[in-house]
């Protein structure tokens, strides 16, 4: 695991490669700020809306449209790979929907050739499989994801917890499907995974401080 991060950084060949971390998350657990730690604390480029951006500009598309797509499978066989699609499809609209998803693959390819970095969800531990990045998976129990769902995701005292509940399960079971579907891996498996950890029994600052610890 510790070599992944911590080798020579040579390929085939010898050459360079950057220093990747991925990181899955479960909804309202807290895996985009821990990135956003673990970036900062290694002073390395963060990945996360970023894609976004730039997918938007590379394909002059809304951004709403953008993410209805990474919430839901385009089409509904076959799967889809990175950069490259081996699907052969009549359908126009899964067609775009496809290519913007592969398309989405490259820009997560090519930051991942820029520098060290960290790069939040979108299946990017698939995607830079061949890298060999360093890839965690955050995880939480309901009590902390509704707690910090409440404090951080713009949920307040007007959604109730069985309502605040059934979104978060609602979250999840989009982003396995989502994974499952563009990488044929079950999602949050931890054989697919360096590192899980649990940030209701640690919390969020000593979730990074323990990644950290684990790097050096």
């Amino acid at each position: 695991m510790m070599k992944t991060w911590r080798n020579d950084n040579a390929g085939q060949g010898g050459n360079h490669m950057n220093r990747i971390i991925t990181v899955g998350r479960e909804f309202g657990r807290g895996g985009r700020e821990i990135g956003r730690k673990i970036a900062q604390e290694l002073g390395i480029a963060y990945y996360d809306h970023e894609i976004v951006t730039e997918l938007i500009r590379r394909t002059n598309l809304a951004e709403e449209y953008i993410r209805s797509i990474e919430k839901k499978n385009p089409v509904p066989v076959f799967a889809v790979t990175t950069g490259r699609t081996f699907l052969s499809i009549s359908n126009p609209l899964a067609d775009q929907q496809v290519s913007i998803l592969s398309e989405e693959g490259r820009i997560i390819q090519d930051m991942a050739e820029k520098s060290d970095c960290v790069i939040v969800g979108r299946r990017a531990d698939y995607i830079l499989r061949d890298k060999k990045p360093l890839r965690l998976f955050i995880y939480a129990g309901m009590d902390f994801k509704m707690q910090r769902c409440r404090e951080w995701e713009h949920f307040g005292e007007e959604i109730t917890d069985k309502a605040l509940r059934q979104k978060i399960q609602s979250a999840d079971k989009e982003r396995a499907k989502y994974y499952e579907f563009m990488t044929g891996q079950k999602w949050g498996d931890k054989a697919n995974y360096d590192i899980c950890l649990n940030t209701s029994a640690l919390g969020i600052e000593k979730t990074v401080q323990s990644i950290l610890a684990l790097l050096k």
